[in-house]
């Protein structure tokens, strides 16, 4: 596959998995990776779905709004866990090949999280 690149591990070893194309815009991971973020993500859905219970129960704002938070605060982590990945393959492989372009763009994804 033309533009995709080999993804660095934390320690520099070689995984084989192929970084996101700013062509293709997919980034292929490993079945564990992936079985691991949409468990996460499963749970922020299941986190959500307890306070829509909390409102048809017609539960205490307070204890809804620390729901929220906690939601909030779940859906935060996984984007910046999203966002750690994105850094360590895609960006770091663009600035090894000279786009540093690509800092800018990753400057607006951090803008866009909060």
């Amino acid at each position: 596959m033309e533009g995709n690149t080999t993804k660095k591990e934390h320690d520099g070893a070689d995984s084989g998995k192929q970084c996101c194309s700013p062509h293709q815009r997919a980034t292929p991971r490993r079945t564990e990776e992936l079985k691991q973020l949409k468990n996460r993500l499963s749970r922020i859905t299941g986190q959500l779905n307890g306070i829509g219970r909390m409102l048809e129960e017609n539960r205490y704002c307070g204890d809804i709004l620390v729901q929220v938070a906690a939601a909030e605060s779940a859906l935060q982590s996984f984007a910046y866990q999203i966002l750690q990945e994105h850094m360590e393959t895609c960006v770091a492989e663009e600035i090894r090949k000279g786009n540093l372009a690509v800092v800018g763009e990753t400057v607006e994804l951090v803008k866009k999280l909060k």
